[in-house]
């Protein structure tokens, strides 16, 4: 059971949602999950702000997510992965959501 949620919302150029969503799927999932462990979510809007995605992730702890993300971003996988996804990408925002008292995140 995760203590924190890393919420990340990727707002892409126009048109990219699907395109971004195969890279992501042949060449990006497998890492961040293995790395990063517990996806939450992982969506595309329909309406509201368009051409965005948004995942989330588990942690159990602040140093949890540091050491996790640490890994990703050191990964030579990753990075040959981000290199294709990043000129998909117009702007990138990331909450830490921390649960209300009586919810338990999965």
């Amino acid at each position: 059971m995760s203590k924190f949620v890393d919420e990340r919302i990727y707002t892409l150029k126009a048109g990219n949602v699907p395109v971004f969503l195969k890279l992501y799927e042949e060449k990006g999932m497998a890492c961040q999950v293995r790395i990063l462990g517990k996806m939450v979510g992982y969506y595309s809007t329909d309406f509201g702000p368009l051409n965005q995605i948004v995942h989330m992730w588990g942690y159990d702890s602040l140093d949890d997510r540091f050491a996790r993300r640490k890994e990703l971003l050191a990964s030579p996988e990753w990075q040959a992965y981000a290199k294709e996804m990043r000129p998909l990408v117009q702007s990138v925002e990331n909450k830490l959501l921390i649960p209300a008292p009586f919810f338990t995140v999965p």
